[in-house]
C-alpha cells in the first residue's frame, strides 16, 4: 500500500514534541515495512510581517523536507491569517500541498489519501483526493469534533468531507457517537484507540521516581507531600484552575503544572490570590523523556479538560501506575472503568478534591493501576490503522461488532 498521509498535527525540527502522538503512530506504521508512507505535515505561515515574529519567526528554519523526527516528512508552508482565517485554512492547505503531492503521485502513484486530524486536514485532504481520483480516509482525535464542530463553516466542510471519505476513524466510542450526532456516516466510522510506548511508559517504584525528579534541577520538584501533577498545555479549556482551586481543600498535596501556554501568567496570579503558590510548581515544557518519571512519581493525575477524545496522557499516566482524575468526557468511561483506574469527577474544585483526597486516603497499587491500559501499544495500533486502511481499498465494511470490541 501507498498511503499519502497529510496532518498539520505533526513533529517537526523545531517543535519535536508537537502532535508526537500522531509521529509515534506513523513511525510504528513505518516499522512495519508493509506500508509506504509519505507523511506532509503542512506548516501555517502568517504573511509578512507576523511571519519574522514569535511564534512563527521560528518555524521559518523547517526545512522543507526532513527525517529529523525519525521518518522523512515534507513540509510546505501554507499561508496563514492568525485569528481570523481558521475556516478557510483548508482550501489553502491543498493549494500549498498539491503541487508536490502532483509530482509524487505522478513518479509513483498512491493508492489512499488519508488525514490525521478532522479539521483542516480532512477537508484540505478532501480536496486533494479528489483531485488525484483516490479514496479519503480521516481521523477524529478531540478538538476538531469539539471545537471545530460548533462552528457553521468548519463544520459544514467537515460533513462534506466525511461524505466523500471511504473511512473514518474515531478515537474513542464517545467519539464516534459525537461524530454521528453532527451528521457523519455511522456505517463508515471505526474507532481506533491510542498507542503507547511502553518502554517509556510503564511503573517505577512511586518513591524512587520522586527522588529522581527531585534531584533534577531543571524541576525542583518537591521530595515531599502528596504530589499531583496537571499535564497540558496551560490554556483555559485544561481548566487547571480548578486544580489550583481545589488545593485550598487539600493542604498538603502539592501541584506540578507540567506545559506552557497563554494562561500561566492568570495561573500564577490566581495561586498567589489563593495562597497556595508556594505549592504550585510550573514546570514548563517537559521532555517527552523527562515525563514518564514525572507521572510515575505523582500520587494522582489530575486533568479536569472541558474536553478530549481519548487523551494520550491519560493512558499514559495509568501505565505508569498513576490513577486519574478526569472528567467525564470523551473516553473517559472507557478508561475508567473501576477506582483502580481514578475517578470520574465534575468539573468543580469541590469534586476534584474530594476524589483526589479519596485516593490519597486508599491508593492503588501502581501495578493494578497500569493493568487498566495493557491492551494499549503502538504496535497494536499500527496494526489497526493498517488494516483500516486495506479494509477501505478492498471495499470491506467496518464491522459493527469492532466498534464494540475496541479492535480498531
Amino acid at each position: 500500500m501507498r498511503i499519502l498521509s497529510i496532518s498539520t498535527l505533526f513533529p517537526n525540527p523545531v517543535k519535536p514534541s508537537f502532535g508526537v502522538f500522531v509521529g509515534n503512530q506513523m513511525r510504528a506504521v513505518m516499522a512495519r515495512g508493509d506500508v509506504d508512507l509519505t507523511m506532509v505535515s503542512p506548516i501555517g505561515m502568517p504573511p509578512w510581517p507576523l511571519s519574522t515574529r514569535p511564534p512563527y519567526a521560528r518555524l521559518r528554519d523547517i526545512p522543507e523536507t526532513s527525517d529529523a523526527v525519525g521518518i522523512e516528512v515534507h513540509y510546505p508552508r501554507f499561508t496563514l491569517f492568525p485569528k481570523i482565517g481558521g475556516d478557510s485554512n483548508p482550501g489553502r492547505i491543498a493549494s500549498a500541498v498539491l503541487p508536490l503531492v502532483r509530482e509524487l503521485h505522478a513518479r509513483k502513484p498512491f493508492d489512499l489519501v488519508d488525514a490525521e486530524f478532522f479539521f483542516p486536514d480532512g477537508p484540505a485532504a478532501a480536496i486533494i483526493a479528489r483531485k488525484l481520483d483516490l479514496p479519503l480516509t480521516i481521523k477524529s482525535r478531540g478538538a476538531d469534533i469539539h471545537f471545530w464542530g460548533q462552528r457553521p463553516r468548519a463544520l459544514a466542510q467537515m460533513k462534506q468531507a466525511a461524505q466523500q471519505a471511504a473511512g473514518l476513524l474515531a478515537v474513542s466510542q464517545a467519539m464516534r457517537d459525537d461524530m454521528i450526532a453532527l451528521g457523519m456516516p455511522a456505517e463508515r466510522i471505526g474507532v481506533h484507540y491510542t498507542g503507547l510506548d511502553r518502554e517509556k511508559f510503564h511503573p517505577v517504584e512511586r518513591g524512587a521516581a520522586r527522588a529522581l525528579v527531585s534531584a533534577m534541577p531543571n524541576l525542583g520538584i518537591w521530595s515531599e507531600g502528596p504530589l499531583l501533577v496537571t499535564p497540558g498545555a496551560l490554556i483555559p479549556r485544561k481548566g487547571q484552575r480548578l486544580v489550583i482551586e481545589a488545593l485550598t481543600r487539600l493542604p498538603e498535596a502539592r501541584l506540578a503544572l507540567a506545559g506552557t501556554g497563554e494562561d500561566e501568567g492568570h495561573l500564577r496570579a490566581l495561586a498567589k490570590q489563593l495562597g497556595v503558590a508556594e505549592r504550585v510548581h510550573f514546570l514548563g515544557l517537559v521532555n517527552h523523556d523527562v515525563l514518564p518519571h514525572v507521572l510515575c512519581a505523582a500520587d494522582v493525575l489530575v486533568l479536569p479538560s472541558a474536553s478530549e477524545g481519548l487523551a494520550n496522557v491519560w493512558v499514559e499516566g495509568l501505565a505508569c501506575g498513576t490513577p486519574i482524575v478526569i472528567p467525564d468526557i470523551g473516553g473517559a468511561r472507557e478508561i475508567v472503568k473501576d477506582e483502580t483506574a481514578g475517578r470520574l469527577v465534575e468539573r468543580t474544585p469541590e469534586s476534584i478534591a474530594g476524589a483526589v483526597a479519596a485516593i490519597l486516603a486508599a491508593p492503588p497499587s501502581q501495578a493494578e493501576v497500569a493493568e487498566n491500559v495493557s491492551r494499549f501499544s503502538w504496535g497494536v495500533n499500527a496494526q489497526n490503522i493498517v488494516r483500516f486502511w486495506k479494509d477501505v481499498l478492498d471495499g470491506t465494511p467496518i464491522a459493527e461488532d469492532a466498534h464494540l470490541a475496541g479492535a480498531w
